[in-house]
């Protein structure tokens, strides 16, 4: 018998949907794959990137709150999703020229990992 993707503790109807659309149909199969995998599923099925969501898929499986991901836990996640991203758009989400410079005279919040 197969277990609903929403079962799992934070993830709700639109992460099964987009389950759904990557052909991820159970949590058993969510589980088995990991977060990362999933999400690059999801990824190249049309769901656009997020952080939020990549590490939210990730504090779930280990039956975290979605919100326990922080310090280093969390920029690992923020490395992790940058390259998951660049690796399937071909982009990188790194700062633009525009960005950097204006992070570099304090106008914009400094990103963490990327």
């Amino acid at each position: 018998m197969s277990t609903p993707v929403s079962s799992i503790r934070n993830l709700g109807p639109a992460v099964e949907a987009a389950c759904a659309r990557a052909g991820i149909s159970d949590a058993e199969t969510l589980r088995k794959i990991g977060a990362h995998d999933a999400y690059g599923r999801m990824l190249r099925t049309g769901t656009k990137p997020h952080f939020i969501g990549y590490y939210v898929l990730h504090m779930a499986l280990q039956g975290r709150p979605w919100n326990d991901c922080r310090g280093k836990e969390k920029d690992d996640l923020r490395l992790q999703f940058d390259a998951l991203c660049a690796e399937i758009t071909g982009r990188s989400n790194a700062p633009s020229a525009l960005e950097a410079a204006l992070d570099e005279i304090g106008v914009i919040e400094r990103r963490k990992g990327g």
